[in-house]
């Protein structure tokens, strides 16, 4: 029982040691997270375009227990390029956050 206790430690230590030695690139996480942001939007608007966008809330919010009166606008091209680029910004600048955070929360415990 000690040798696996032992054990756990050393792996432990290591699988720490692993952690902490682990950095994201800022910029690229940053531009996977706008692209993300961009993509779930852009297919938002491809809903809306298809005319299936009212059909897939009322289903959302009826797994949640919810009932809404809305409605969904009629489909701007204009609307839907702004509603793209405005949340692949936001994700760009969450995604650059979130990287920052990360790199500042792994940093070894040597490297204050």
């Amino acid at each position: 029982m000690r040798m696996i206790l032992l054990s756990c430690k050393q792996f432990k230590g290591r699988i720490n040691y692993l952690i902490h030695m682990i950095k994201v690139s800022i910029h690229k996480t940053g531009l996977v997270f706008g692209g993300l942001f961009g993509i779930l939007h852009a297919m938002w608007a491809l809903l809306v375009l298809s005319g299936f966008a009212q059909a897939y809330l009322d289903w959302i919010f009826g797994l949640h227990f919810l009932s809404f009166q809305y409605s969904i606008n009629s489909f701007s091209f204009g609307n839907a390029i702004m509603l793209i680029v405005v949340t692949s910004i936001v994700g760009y600048v969450a995604g650059c956050v979130f990287g920052w955070l990360w790199n500042v929360a792994c940093k070894a415990p040597n490297q204050n």
